[in-house]
C-alpha cells in the first residue's frame, strides 16, 4: 500500500529536516521551500496532507491557503499551519483562510504526529471528494444545493455528462478513460475560472457526470466554453489510425460490433429564474431530462429550460 504523502513547506532547512526525520518512518514526504515551488509540487506531486509555514520567502502561508481553497481540486485537501509567532492573531488568520489545524514552532515531534493522524481520520470521515478528480461528490452537491435553495438564492445548475465515453473506455482500456475524465474536470475547472465567479461551485457525481453551480448569467457562457475547449482537444485520447478514420469500432451495450464517434460532451443547464423549486430531487429530475436532450444532439451541445412552470 502506497504511503501517505505529506508537502512540507518551510523556508527554514533545519525545520523541513526535522520534519522529514519526524515523518518518514509513515509517510512519503515532500518538501519546498518557497510559495511557487510548493504550487508546483501540490500540482505534479498531489499531496495528501500539506504541513505550511506561516511566512515564506515570497507568499504569507495565509495567502497560499487561501489560493489552494479557491481551487476546488484542493478544497478538501487537509492544511496543517506552522509559525514561530504565538499571536491569537496569526492563529486565527491562519484557521480563517482555510487551514484544518495550527501549531506552534518550536513543536514537539509526538504531538505533530498526533494532529497529522488526526487530520488523516478527520478528512476520511468527512471527505466526500471524488478520488479521480478529488472535486466534491455527491453528499456536497446535495448539501450545495439545499444551502442555495434554503438562502433562497437565483442560481443555475449545469448537468455534465460524456457521450460515446464507455466505448471509449472499452476500446482502450480505463487508464485511457481515466484520462478523459481528469481532462474533464480540468476543463470544467478552467471554464468556470475563466466565465463565473468565486462562488460557483463544482462537483462530480461519478464516473463521466459533473455538476456546476452558478449564478444564472453565466451558466451558458461557462457551457460555450466547456464545449469548444473539450473538442478541441478530445480527439488526441484517440490513436492516431482512429483520428485518421474519426471513429472506433468496438461492441456497444448489446454486445454488436458498431462504430463509434468520438466522445461528445453534453450538457443541461437549469435555473431557478422563472421556477419555483423546493427540493433538490425536482432540479435533478429536469436536469437529468435537459442532458438527455442534449444528448440527442449528435455533437456537443448543450440545452437550458426555458419553461415557465
Amino acid at each position: 500500500m502506497d504511503k501517505i504523502k505529506i508537502l512540507a513547506v518551510d523556508d527554514d532547512p533545519d525545520i523541513l529536516e526535522l520534519l522529514e526525520i519526524t515523518l518518514e518512518e509513515d509517510f512519503e514526504v515532500i518538501k519546498a521551500s518557497t510559495g511557487k515551488e510548493a504550487l508546483d509540487k501540490i500540482e505534479k506531486e498531489k499531496p495528501n496532507i500539506l504541513i505550511l509555514d506561516y511566512m515564506l520567502p515570497d507568499i504569507t502561508g495565509v495567502k497560499l491557503c487561501q489560493q489552494l481553497r479557491s481551487n476546488p481540486l484542493f478544497l478538501h485537501l487537509p492544511i496543517l499551519m506552522l509559525t514561530g509567532k504565538g499571536e491569537v492573531e496569526d492563529k486565527v488568520a491562519g484557521l480563517g483562510a482555510g487551514a484544518d489545524d495550527y501549531m506552534v514552532k518550536p513543536f514537539s515531534p509526538p504531538e505533530l504526529t498526533a494532529r497529522i493522524q488526526m487530520l488523516i481520520r478527520r478528512s476520511t470521515i468527512s471527505l466526500d471528494a471524488n478520488p479521480l478528480t478529488r472535486l466534491p461528490g455527491n453528499v456536497s452537491i446535495n448539501n450545495e444545493l439545499t444551502k442555495r435553495l434554503k438562502n433562497k438564492e437565483k442560481f443555475a445548475v449545469l448537468y455534465i455528462d460524456l457521450d460515446n465515453f464507455k466505448a471509449l473506455n472499452d476500446y482502450y482500456g480505463f487508464e485511457r478513460g481515466d484520462e478523459v475524465i481528469k481532462e474533464t474536470s480540468q476543463i470544467i475547472i478552467k471554464s468556470v475560472q475563466k466565465e463565473g465567479t468565486v462562488n460557483d461551485f463544482i462537483g462530480h457525481v461519478g464516473g463521466d457526470d459533473f455538476v456546476i453551480i452558478t449564478s444564472p448569467s453565466y451558466g451558458e457562457k461557462i457551457a460555450k466554453m466547456i464545449i469548444n475547449n473539450f473538442d478541441k482537444i478530445v480527439p488526441q485520447f484517440y490513436d492516431e489510425k482512429d483520428r485518421i478514420k474519426g471513429y472506433i469500432e468496438t461492441a456497444d451495450r448489446s454486445g454488436f460490433q458498431r462504430k463509434f464517434p468520438f466522445v461528445t460532451i453534453s450538457i443541461g443547464i437549469i435555473t431557478n429564474l422563472s421556477k419555483k423549486f423546493t427540493h433538490i430531487a425536482e432540479i435533478s429530475s429536469i436536469g437529468a431530462e435537459l442532458k438527455e436532450a442534449a444528448k440527442r444532439i449528435p455533437h456537443s451541445n448543450y440545452v437550458i429550460d426555458r419553461r415557465t412552470s
